[in-house]
């Protein structure tokens, strides 16, 4: 359904007022099963009922909130689409940002506050349109689940995977899904304004390093040094280059950045075209390899004292199918003495950028971009679709914005002074409202 210039404005400007309203409820989950999404969850729910969408809130812990709402689509024989966002977000310390990381303020033409990118600007957005709906008398084409999930900043515990694993039944007859990073904005070498849109994640092994020596004083010569062999498996671990690998996915996305810049593709070497990508280089770099980072190490007691074992944590992401590769070669690099243990292991992801459901997210970025070119890209980190992969739900990143050219968009990820543009999020709105028109 079509809207009139003066709803479009409309819808616009409560996405930016709602984006504001929560980014000032500091839903910040601190890991380690503390954080608490009861008030934003409530908040959720009122702006719901206002407009007459009943909700459930589903709370899986203290304070530890979901809100599930079902909106019935025009025709109800065809599979539903799970529309979700998170509502949770990282800590923020006031004293390293410029203004309050919890104001929500509006300043040089962005919003700015923790949660601005990540992501209750989705969540607005989701939130301005499915209110919209209700005042226009709109029906969208198929059933939709709305979910704002808790705790996705730490493992989904709460959130998704609570609700995928006690309450099943609420995504029952859904087949796809949509969530955050995804659909904004990245202008390479030309001018090019590519519009990335996530179809692959990728997967996680945390791995504990341990070894075990002989214990002894610190002034004798000891050849069984447990903290020793824990150093050179680091070293070899951390300093390994990774061999670059070719995935469906990233595929896709180098080609279409050689075809437009004029570059070579090598599909054993696509580090000459990451030159193209400006700062969008920090999460796309890490996507052409599987990767490991030496994030802990732990050993000893007192300085006079070797002690008898050691450890270290390494922070392992496997492109999707690589999972193997990734493990032995850790194992390899880590040497016979070093005891291996998967402490958090989570899948990898990869969908076809085909079907109906692309076809509406291009074109509703072409409807407003006419210049803009759609492309699928691999996320390094991890979404919530993950944990509703367990139900066979096929999830994509679509969450678009239009972005300032000169805008270190992914520095702002879990980052000092966390913003979000106001003409981006106007577009992001108006996208996501076409989008969600033509599934």
């Amino acid at each position: 359904m079509k809207l009139s210039a003066e709803q479009i404005t409309e819808l616009e400007n409560e996405t930016i007022l709602l984006c504001q309203e929560m980014i000032r409820i500091p839903s910040v989950n601190h890991g380690e099963g503390k954080g608490d999404e009861k008030a934003i969850a409530q908040f959720i729910a009122k702006k719901l009922n206002e407009v007459g969408i009943d909700c459930e809130l589903i709370e899986t812990a203290l304070n530890r909130v979901n809100v599930v709402a079902k909106i019935e689509g025009s025709d109800t024989t065809r599979p539903g689409l799970v529309l979700h966002g998170h509502i949770d977000v990282v800590p923020a310390s006031a004293d390293d940002w410029s203004i309050d990381p919890f104001g929500g303020e509006i300043k040089d033409g962005f919003i700015w506050g923790r949660g601005a990118v990540d992501m209750k600007d989705m969540d607005a957005m989701i939130l301005a349109t499915v209110r919209m709906w209700k005042r226009v008398g709109y029906k969208p084409p198929r059933n939709i689940l709305l979910a704002f999930f808790a705790d996705e900043e730490a493992s989904g515990t709460y959130g998704s995977r609570w609700l995928v694993k006690h309450r099943p039944e609420l995504f029952s007859g859904y087949s796809e899904a949509v969530s955050e990073v995804g659909g904004f904005s990245v202008t390479i070498t030309g001018g090019h304004r590519l519009y990335l849109i996530e179809a692959a994640q990728k997967g996680i092994q945390w791995i504990k390093l341990s070894a075990k020596g002989t214990a002894g004083h610190g002034s004798f010569i000891n050849s069984d040094n447990a903290v020793t062999k824990v150093a050179d498996a680091v070293s070899r671990i951390g300093n390994y280059e990774w061999p670059q690998l070719e995935t469906k996915t990233s595929g896709l996305l180098f080609r279409k950045i050689a075809e437009l810049t004029g570059d070579k593709y090598d599909s054993k070497n696509v580090k000459p075209l990451l030159q193209h990508l400006g700062d969008a280089v920090k999460m796309l770099g890490a996507t052409i390899s599987n990767t490991a980072n030496p994030t802990m190490l732990e050993a000893g007691y007192k300085a006079n004292v070797i002690p008898q074992s050691a450890s270290a944590v390494i922070d392992g992401r496997f492109l999707p199918g690589y999972e193997d590769e990734l493990h032995q070669t850790i194992k390899k690099l880590a040497g016979d003495e070093i005891e291996l243990e998967i402490l958090t292991r989570d899948i990898a992801l990869e969908v076809e950028f085909t079907g109906p459901l692309v076809a509406a997210m291009c074109k509703a970025i072409n409807v407003e971009d006419g210049d803009g070119i759609p492309v699928p890209y691999l996320m390094s980190g991890g979404t919530d679709n993950k944990a509703l992969h367990d139900l066979g739900i096929k999830g994509y990143g679509f969450s678009p914005l239009k972005l300032p050219n000169d805008l270190d968009f992914f520095a702002l990820f879990h980052g000092v002074d966390e913003r979000v543009p106001i003409d981006g999020l106007k577009f992001g709105v108006r996208v996501l409202y076409d989008f969600l028109d033509n599934i």
